[in-house]
């Protein structure tokens, strides 16, 4: 996979661990949403816990890029689907963890009025190896 990080100070910088664009090519996969479910307990963990909710949907995440030959390097855009976007700062806490500032991903954050189970926060990625 090739991978280049775009940035211009001829648009707004970044107001998180996220990058104005990435250019890249090779075989895409497009990864469904991902919701704070414990795939071993099939149900919804940390239903008022913002920061846990998004640990275990980075874990879930992570072991679906694993099962297709890919990680988080390989990422070029996500979508962060918050239910109140005052979590903002608790989920970027979390993100920055997987995604440094320098290579993270393009990103779009936007607030929902409901997510699916009622949880507080869901993310879906594209990657490409």
């Amino acid at each position: 996979m090739s991978k280049q990080v775009i940035n211009t100070d001829q648009a707004p910088a970044p107001v998180g661990p996220y990058n104005q664009a990435i250019a890249a090519s090779g075989q895409m996969i497009f990864v469904a949403g991902q919701i704070a479910i414990d795939p071993r307990l099939g149900d919804v963990v940390y239903t008022d816990d913002v920061k846990k909710q998004t640990e275990q949907v980075i874990a879930n995440l992570e072991a679906i890029l694993k099962a297709a030959g890919a990680s988080f390097a390989d990422v070029v855009k996500t979508t962060v689907f918050l239910a109140d976007m005052n979590d903002f700062a608790a989920v970027n806490s979390v993100y920055a963890k997987y995604f440094p500032e320098d290579t993270a991903p393009a990103r779009a954050c936007v607030e929902v009025s409901r997510l699916p189970k009622d949880v507080l926060v869901e993310i879906d990625c594209i990657a490409v190896v």
